[in-house]
């Protein structure tokens, strides 16, 4: 069985040293989010984490969520119903959530370790929480005051847990195809009907009530995605007073059958004239939808994140141990029958491309977090605006790279196990297949590479691309004279000006030709994802010079950073030349287009 333990340290490096979150959170009025609490937080979060969560991630595998097509209830794995219970009564569900509606009004950037840990520990657990959270920020951005006091409460206190209701089976992504209509009632609720598929946690036994935000269509909703609202509808029915009645028209018609992530329940919903109340204004659902869509394909970057991490752990660990062959330039260890395989180098590229990416990607991923917490307190109207523009930018890049990078980070864990790591006695395996999920749902790469270059490069006109182009020109000239960082800066300064002129020449392509979007949006974001890292990586060799790191820490993080500029930065070189060759690449003989 794979094993895991909250990397606290690196967590603890990312905040306070390389992000300064103390300081960051005392200037955003966060006045309690003191060093001290941070810290403690973590290290709840990894005794949670460690001790409830993980021993159950085997468990919900094997077992798997039930069934009873009699009743069309879900019954959670094992051990899933009393660890939800434990993550109620320790206030996690109200970590970040407002302090008005019983939350602990915590920065969102202390939240995200926190899910980075769950993730690790059990993936397929940690999706029934997930949504709630999406759907406190989009009934708080977008409910209506007695929907926010009647709702949000017992989502904050994690009594009811939330879901959202896009997908159907004919439309996909295409939500302008969907069907599920909505019909005005005499009294302000509306009946909804349709099916809804792939519904995380869309039934399970962890609580009474269940919140579904469900996109679907009033009877006078113009066609296409300009005719979408959106319903707040409950699994139990629920008052304008807050007061809960019997069964709603909601059930669960069947779970999925998957992949991995077997813990969780991936439900198809019947809805049959289901009560339900409007969400903001008619024919607006789609934006509103977009508050909780965002949250989520952040909250799934942390998963490929997480994964990758325990992957990495695992594999390090099988590798000093795992005595086979000697080492090349001659046994390292004679009195042994062999040498371990972290002596042979191809073994340490995969162990250092895992760490290159997750070091890396953890600070790409807590700088978005902290993004939230800027957009939202920052003093300055004009910071707020600009945080707000860079974390648009940033969020594909984040959903899309830790997951892509979270199945190869798996995959290369495995590979370190050889024939061990394909078997299910070592657990690696099931986190390959667990990872595979986090590059489809919540959008998949595709997706979110259309929205980086259709909008937030081209519609929005690159207003993110620029904020971050800032910051590296910034860290640039802060250490233009520092000779212990010139293999970084140099190539990083050019890497830059190179990202900015290939987003100006898919703007002018574009203009030519519709289809250069598609054509190179996948490149250009994976692009984007790399040179991100390169500039986390040279901020993370700066900061650990400063003389209160231990020696350790300053060569580990030096040693990696070189590695990544030396190996994994160059990828940047295809993705580049696959931008430049333009969509006539990607033409098929008619015959086979059109099947």
């Amino acid at each position: 069985m794979s094993q895991y333990q909250a990397p606290l340290a690196d967590m603890r490096f990312a905040l306070h040293d390389v992000l300064g979150a103390e300081a960051l959170f005392a200037r955003l009025g966060f006045q309690e989010a003191t060093r001290d609490i941070v810290d403690a937080v973590l290290e709840e979060g990894a005794r949670f984490g460690e001790a409830v969560l993980a021993p159950l991630n085997k468990i919900g595998d094997e077992i798997g969520c039930s069934y009873d097509k009699a009743t069309g209830e879900v019954a959670t794995p094992p051990g899933f119903r009393d660890a939800y219970a434990r993550y109620v009564e320790g206030g996690w569900p109200a970590l970040t959530a407002p302090a008005e509606f019983g939350g602990q009004g915590l920065p969102h950037l202390l939240g995200v370790p926190v899910k980075e840990i769950i993730d690790a520990a059990n993936l397929a657990w940690g999706n029934f929480p997930l949504l709630s959270h999406g759907a406190t920020e989009a009934l708080l951005h977008h409910g209506e005051d007695w929907q926010r006091e009647v709702f949000l409460k017992p989502l904050v206190e994690g009594r009811w847990t939330g879901t959202m209701c896009l997908t159907e089976a004919h439309c996909g992504t295409d939500l302008g195809l969907l069907r599920t209509r909505a019909v005005p009632l005499d009294d302000g609720r509306y009946a909804i009907s349709g099916t809804k598929i792939f519904i995380t946690a869309g039934e399970h036994d962890l609580t009474d009530n269940i919140v579904h935000l469900v996109l679907a269509r009033l009877p006078d909703a113009p066609a296409g995605s300009r005719g979408i609202s959106l319903f707040v509808v409950p699994k139990l029915k629920v008052g304008r007073d807050g007061a809960t009645g019997g069964r709603n028209g909601v059930r669960c018609g069947a779970i999925e059958h998957k992949m991995g992530i077997h813990g969780s329940a991936t439900c198809v919903l019947n809805f049959e004239d289901a009560e339900g109340y409007l969400v903001g204004e008619p024919h607006k659902g789609l934006a509103a939808m977009f508050t909780m869509m965002n949250t989520a394909r952040m909250a799934v970057g942390l998963q490929g994140l997480g994964l990758a991490d325990r992957a990495l752990q695992n594999a390090l660990r099988y590798a000093s141990e795992r005595l086979q062959s000697r080492a090349p330039a001659g046994a390292r260890f004679p009195d042994r029958p062999a040498d371990p395989i972290i002596l042979q180098p191809d073994v340490r590229r995969m162990l250092l491309t895992c760490r290159a990416l997750v070091e890396g990607g953890r600070l790409l991923g807590y700088h978005a977090a902290s993004l939230v917490d800027v957009a939202a307190h920052a003093p300055d109207p004009a910071e707020r605006a600009e945080a707000e523009a860079l974390l648009g930018f940033l969020t594909p890049i984040v959903k899309a790279c830790l997951t892509e990078w979270g199945v190869e980070c798996t995959y290369h864990a495995l590979q370190c196990f050889g024939g061990h790591g394909y078997i299910r006695e070592h657990g690696l395996e099931q986190l390959a297949r667990d990872a595979r999920i986090t590059t489809l749902y919540e959008g998949t790469t595709g997706i979110q590479a259309l929205d980086l270059v259709g909008r937030k490069l081209l519609q929005l006109r690159g207003a993110g691309l620029r904020a971050f182009l800032g910051m590296i020109g910034d860290f640039c000239d802060r250490h233009a004279g520092d000779p212990a960082l010139a293999e970084f800066v140099g190539p990083l300064r050019g890497l830059a000006a190179e990202w900015e002129a290939i987003g100006r020449d898919i703007a002018a392509r574009a203009q030519r030709d519709p289809e250069e979007v598609g054509a190179a949006s996948v490149d250009f974001l994976f692009y984007s994802g790399y040179v991100a890292l390169a500039y986390w990586w040279a901020r993370s060799v700066a900061t650990a010079q400063s003389p209160q790191h231990p020696e350790a820490l300053r060569a580990g993080k030096l040693a990696t950073a070189r590695f990544y500029y030396a190996r994994l930065l160059p990828r940047t070189l295809a993705h580049k030349a696959a931008i430049a060759s333009g969509a006539g690449t990607l033409a098929l003989p008619e015959a086979d287009a059109l099947g």
